[in-house]
C-alpha cells in the first residue's frame, strides 16, 4: 500500500467521524480531498470509500443519518437525503 492509499484511507476514517459526529461538511470537504488525492496520483478509490460517498454533492453517506437504504429486488439502493441523488448496486 503506497503513501496515496494511505492517505486515501485515513481521509476515510477521518470522513465517518465527522459525519458521526453531525458535522456533515467537515465529513465532505475529508471526501473531496480524498477524491483528488485519487486523481492526482492515479489510484482507485476502494469499494468502500465509493459505495460511502454521494457522487453528486460529495457527501459521506451514514445508513440513518446522511442516507437512507432499501432493499429491492436484488440491489440496495442508496438515496442521499442532502441532495436526493440515488446509487443502486446487487448484493454481493
Amino acid at each position: 500500500m503506497g503513501i496515496p492509499a494511505e492517505r486515501i484511507e485515513r481521509l476515510h476514517d477521518l470522513a465517518r467521524e465527522a459525519t458521526a459526529e453531525g458535522d456533515v461538511d467537515r465529513g465532505r470537504e475529508y471526501v473531496r480531498l480524498a477524491r483528488r488525492v485519487s486523481e492526482r496520483n492515479r489510484v482507485r478509490l476502494p469499494r468502500r470509500f465509493r459505495r460511502f460517498t454521494c457522487d453528486e454533492c460529495d457527501a459521506y453517506l451514514r445508513p440513518g443519518s446522511t442516507a437512507r437504504v432499501r432493499l429491492q429486488s436484488g440491489h440496495v439502493v442508496v438515496r442521499c437525503r442532502c441532495c436526493g441523488a440515488t446509487k443502486r448496486y446487487p448484493y454481493e
